[in-house]
């Protein structure tokens, strides 16, 4: 498939008209006192032509369209600018234009096949970026976007953690690579990786609120889209490092990436290699370990040993290669990258709460590797009804084993592909848009005794329109997308399953065990068709310079995951016993029964609302948001709990790990049982960010956000984020940066059945950097603290809350540096 695409690219490529009349345009940009702006990037809408201004604000724009064009400028600490010229056969000299100082970091999103910025988008957009991106980078992408409003982590003792957006995630957030699906197999268990690395990352981008116009039904609650240069679409020589050190953890990080070529080509490098042990738990946990274990003495004397949080190390490396021919009117690429990572997975103790002591230094751990490769590229046209073409194609070879004291129990295996076409046509009546073709599909299987999902394909088609177009100050965006979505699993097991309440008079833990404890009634194949179809509609209103309201109405659709409709098995990594849509407990609720009521499309009609001040020393950012869903899946709690065993196998890859016994060995014990559901249920909320550049080197941050998720039948939503509140003072000068941030996360009572209420905590944070230059290098030399306090903190969004408090006090020291 891709390289048929290839090949079809390079044809288009090659149909484009040499003789295509282009001109140049020249000038200057400065700010509103008439100094000049360097490194401001210029661009034409809709064309290749870009460049970036030089220390005195000039440029010169190349192969510009002989015609009326848009141009582009934005700049860092400035807001972004369109302006409309009308380009003679001459070209145009001496243009002068201007960029008004921003208080907000404004940055283009690259996930908006339609050109946007933090500013110009109807849908609430975050983008983590530069600076902040290389100081909040981590292990997991879901701790790396820990600070971003509206965006939570789910955990998962540091090594797995997935972003949150408004208390959705799982498979309603969608996580991407260069606007494409990670393929792995994060978005069925929080202890499952995300396969990306943020270290090698120019920035990450986050859309808040559903975003299936343009990705799918995958992305009804949020994207997350990790962004580098692994398809160069330039060919300036630049290169990236960095090297940290971390204390809490031992952590050690090495990573960097170039980019190089000529005129006709550019080739881009990166690697890295990172390596942690078990983090340590702030002081307080031992306290909290002694009065459940009642034996201080013991504690006292491995205060180092029971301070770490077992099975929390992880060590990974990567590379990444590619390439692309640059043409005049655009670039085709292609790249291919390799993800190896072990990670521990805390929580996997066997027997339940009561077991743990005993079992909690039990080595589990996944060994993860990903191979992917992907095509990308931009097309650009001129001519009477072709504006665009962009093309995005991966393919994507996953696996992850899970393996326990050696001997392997699971085996994950995801192989996907992906190919998503964007033909743009020209503006007509002054709307521009156009057409998207997205197809994906997935083979994924598990194998082994915590195979709580059976194997599945899924395939999707979709065509997606849109539009938008300018009425003044008046920004009107509208989209429309239907997908075909066919989900098949040959071999779908209804066990009969021994599950029991702990008031239960029967409640006996001695039942013999078969097949993992239970006896197979059925086995049968599942193939369900879906069309989910999206409405959107947005508005940007500039009312005036400097301010904005975004208005965004939509109404999407969204077919079940495979693993919402046909797991049926233990989950030791959620510490749970995981049951599909499919089934229902039966009337005597001690066992279970076929759910022909379990395959409805999940409907959501969402309204956002959002007023932005970003011009001046004073920004302020505001969004209001409410979600209103029907059939809406989540794993209720039943109050449950099923016994099970299983049987680890003693080999990995066809590799033996030493003298084991060859036959292996039991574990078992129960779990509480999760039983998907689909219910109608209300989420609304607020985000709030206010930013006061208090000086040139001073600037002031202050922000919140707040999520109610509730059942429309009465009750609360499970694991709904808490409150927040953070500050942030950070000084920024010409050598040296410093900030000092204090995040309070409020107690979380609004708590579903069999759920327990979460105290709040204060996380305080700091950080200096040192700026330098060694020869062509530039060099930043950095020292940052996380939990300063030491503060004992349990997420509450964490389905391992109890078990995996946040990292304790932590120091980092680093060194990076650029040419």
């Amino acid at each position: 498939m891709i390289k048929q695409s290839a090949i079809a690219l390079t044809i288009a490529a090659a149909l484009h008209s040499a003789a295509v009349q282009a001109n140049t345009i020249s000038g200057v940009v400065k700010d509103p006192k008439g100094q000049p702006v360097a490194n401001a990037e210029v661009d034409v809408i809709g064309a290749a032509a870009k460049t970036r201004t030089d220390e005195f604000g000039r440029f010169t724009l190349r192969n510009v369209p002989v015609r009326e064009v848009e141009l582009h400028l934005a700049a860092r600490r400035f807001g972004h600018s369109n302006v409309k010229l009308s380009v003679p056969a001459a070209g145009l000299t001496d243009v002068e234009l201007q960029l008004t100082p921003s208080s907000f970091e404004i940055i283009d999103v690259t996930a908006s096949p339609l050109h946007a910025s933090v500013t110009e988008s109807a849908l609430p957009v975050s983008v983590l970026v530069g600076d902040r991106l290389k100081m909040q980078q981590t292990t997991s992408l879901g701790d790396t976007l820990r600070k971003e409003v509206g965006v939570h982590s789910n955990f998962h003792g540091g090594v797995t953690s997935s972003p949150i957006i408004r208390g959705l995630d799982g498979p309603r957030v969608l996580i991407m690579q260069n606007g494409l699906d990670a393929g792995d197999a994060s978005r069925i268990g929080p202890d499952h990786s995300v396969a990306t690395e943020t270290s090698t990352a120019t920035q990450i981008e986050v859309l808040r609120g559903p975003a299936t116009l343009f990705y799918g039904s995958g992305a009804i609650g949020g994207v997350v889209n990790v962004v580098d240069d692994r398809i160069p679409t330039d060919s300036t020589p630049r290169a990236e490092w960095l090297t940290e050190l971390q204390s809490v953890d031992s952590a050690k990080l090495v990573a960097g990436s170039l980019v190089n070529g000529n005129q006709d080509y550019a080739v881009y490098l990166d690697g890295f290699w990172r390596d942690s042990i078990n983090y340590k738990a702030p002081h307080d946990w031992m306290h909290r370990q002694d009065e459940h274990d009642h034996d201080h003495d013991h504690a006292d004397e491995h205060d180092e040993h029971g301070r770490r949080i077992a099975n929390t190390f992880s060590t990974s490396k990567g590379f990444t290669v590619g390439g692309s021919r640059l043409l005049d009117n655009g670039f085709v690429g292609l790249s291919y990258g390799r993800l190896e990572r072990e990670y521990g997975i805390p929580g996997h103790s066997h027997g339940g709460e009561e077991d743990h002591a005993e079992h909690d230094e039990e080595l589990v751990y996944a060994d993860k590797k990903q191979d992917r490769l992907q095509l990308q590229s931009e097309l650009f046209f001129d001519n009477p009804w072709l504006r665009q073409l962009n093309s995005r194609l991966a393919y994507t070879d996953y696996q992850h084993a899970e393996i326990e004291d050696g001997f392997v129990s699971t085996v994950f295996r995801n192989k996907s592909h992906e190919a998503r076409f964007e033909l743009f046509h020209q503006p007509v009546y002054d709307w521009k848009g156009g057409l998207s073709l997205h197809y994906k599909f997935s083979d994924f299987e598990a194998v082994g005794s915590e195979a709580f999902t059976p194997p599945s394909e899924s395939t999707m088609l979709a065509l997606g329109w849109m539009a938008e177009r300018h009425f003044g100050p008046v920004l009107l965006q509208l989209g429309a997308r239907a997908e075909r979505v066919k989900i098949s699993a040959d071999r779908v097991l209804l066990p009969e399953l021994d599950i029991h309440g702990h008031d239960d008079d029967h409640h006996d833990h001695d039942h013999d065990h078969d097949h993992g404890g239970v006896e197979i009634i059925r086995v049968f194949g599942v193939e369900n068709k879906y069309t989910p179809v999206s409405l959107s509609a947005g508005v940007v209103w500039d009312f005036a310079e400097g301010y904005n309201l975004g208005l965004s109405l939509s109404q999407a659709e969204r077919a079940p995951s495979a693993a919402e409709l046909f797991s049926f098995g233990p989950h030791l990594g959620t510490r749970s016993y995981e049951i599909g849509s499919l089934f229902r407990l039966n009337a005597d609720r001690d066992g279970f029964e076929l759910n022909r009521d379990g395959f409805e499309l999940e409907k959501s009609r969402n309204l956002d609302l959002t007023f932005r001040k970003f011009g001046g020393d004073f920004g302020l950012v505001l969004n209001a948001f409410y979600n209103r869903v029907d059939n809406y899946f989540y794993q209720r709690n039943t109050g449950l709990f099923a016994e099970y065993s299983h049987q680890h196998e003693d080999e990995h890859d066809g590799h033996d790990h030493g003298d084991h016994d060859h036959g292996g060995h039991d574990h078992g014990g129960e779990l509480p049982v999760y039983l998907y559901v689909n219910e109608d249920v209300d989420l609304h909320g607020f985000e709030a960010q206010f930013i006061w550049q208090i000086s040139a080197p001073y600037r002031l941050t202050i922000q919140g956000d707040y999520i109610r998720a509730r059942l429309r039948a009465g009750g609360e939503l499970p694991r709904t984020p808490p409150m927040r509140l953070m500050t942030e003072l950070a000084y920024q000068g010409n050598h040296f940066d410093a900030d000092l941030s204090i995040s309070r996360y409020f107690r979380q009572d609004k708590t579903a059945e069999f759920e327990q209420a979460s105290a709040g905590y204060t996380l305080v944070d700091a950080s200096v950097s040192y700026r330098f230059n060694l020869g062509s290098q530039d060099l930043v030399a950095y020292l940052k603290a996380q939990n300063l306090t030491d503060e004992l903190a349990l997420v509450h969004t964490s389905f391992l809350r109890d078990i995996t408090p946040l990292p304790g006090r932590s120091f980092a020291i680093g060194l990076r540096g650029s040419f």
